[in-house]
């Protein structure tokens, strides 16, 4: 049966305005392939990072590198050895399953062998800003009750201070983003500990995070960019106790579920995170978070408006996602 591929950047609004250490976004910039076979489609949306050395022109460069195998009937298997992990490979690994889901009648996550999906609590971001801009912020989610506070390097104490003050019953994890040094390292660390945060993603750069194995870490640490695929995780044990597991990151769905168990074996705490894109991005990763131990896939609720059918919220709560949105 003849395949074809179609490849499109898709631009999605932002509410307000999404700033990190490394800069402020106003929109997702997003890639969203579509293989069709016969009546059926698969789909699949990839997120290019700027930090990966990724852009959009690079990954539609990439998907198109491999239009030829995918048309001639590429399995996921063999694209694992097709492209490399990052988010050309993701949107074609996702966009394959579901169309496998969809051709065979078999839901996604009983051809992975993954439990049926679940609710999930999903964390709620805060954008780096000051101190006030965060805690104001942070008020309008207090009820939400997990956040995820960006943080930036100078200042972080204060910030940390103010939105614990603006959300005093909410759980928090806060991610640097790299921005944290060795000298501001042990008074970010404290104030974290002080404010009762449950997990820092990244602190330091991930070619320079040797400290952390070296220190004590009363505040459990998170690799994310230090960490992509399943082949990364045994060299991070000295220094992290966590593993911020993405879908951009591994390559796809068929990788992550690699990592996922790698890391369990391995004994790392689990995140399943995300760019900044639409449910359709979300959907796949929904499948590996049950058994997470930190979930953040909020990336719909940032946008002024996500994709139709979209993932279900109910306040931080996901709802499974259906199988005509994706797998």
């Amino acid at each position: 049966m003849t395949r074809s591929l179609n490849v499109e950047h898709q631009s999605w609004p932002i509410t307000g305005t999404f700033t990190i250490s490394r800069g402020t976004k106003t929109s997702a910039e997003v890639i969203v392939v579509t293989i069709r076979e016969g009546r059926h489609e698969g789909h699949g949306e990839c997120v290019p990072y700027a930090r990966y050395g990724e852009t959009i022109d690079s990954v539609v460069t990439a998907i198109e590198g491999a239009r030829d195998a995918i048309e001639g009937g590429c399995s996921r298997k063999a694209l694992q050895d097709l492209l490399p992990a990052g988010a050309a490979r993701n949107a074609l690994d996702c966009a394959l399953l579901d169309l496998e889901a969809k051709a065979s009648g078999t839901p996604a996550w009983q051809i992975l062998d993954l439990p049926a999906p679940t609710e999930l609590m999903t964390a709620f971001t805060i954008s780096l800003g000051t101190p006030e801009k965060m805690a104001a912020d942070t008020a309008k989610a207090a009820d939400r009750p997990l956040l995820k506070v960006k943080l930036g390097g100078e200042g972080d104490a204060a910030r940390i201070a103010a939105i614990r003050g603006a959300a005093p019953n909410a759980r928090l994890i806060v991610d640097a983003n790299e921005a944290w040094s060795e000298t501001t390292f042990a008074d970010n660390m404290a104030a974290c500990a002080a404010a009762r945060v449950e997990l820092i993603e990244q602190p330091l750069p991930a070619d320079n995070d040797g400290l952390l194995a070296r220190v004590d870490r009363p505040v459990t640490v998170c690799a994310d960019e230090s960490v992509h695929v399943a082949s990364d995780l045994a060299a991070l044990a000295s220094r992290y106790d966590a593993v911020n597991i993405k879908l951009d990151k591994s390559g796809g769905i068929t990788e992550a579920r690699r990592m996922v168990a790698e890391a369990d074996r391995l004994g790392f705490k689990v995140m399943i995170g995300c760019m900044l894109a639409t449910s359709l991005a979300m959907a796949p990763a929904c499948l590996i978070a049950g058994k997470a131990d930190f979930v953040d896939l909020d990336g719909p609720l940032l946008l002024t408006r996500d994709r139709d059918p979209g993932l279900v919220f109910a306040g931080s709560i996901i709802a499974p996602p259906s199988r005509t949105l994706w797998g």
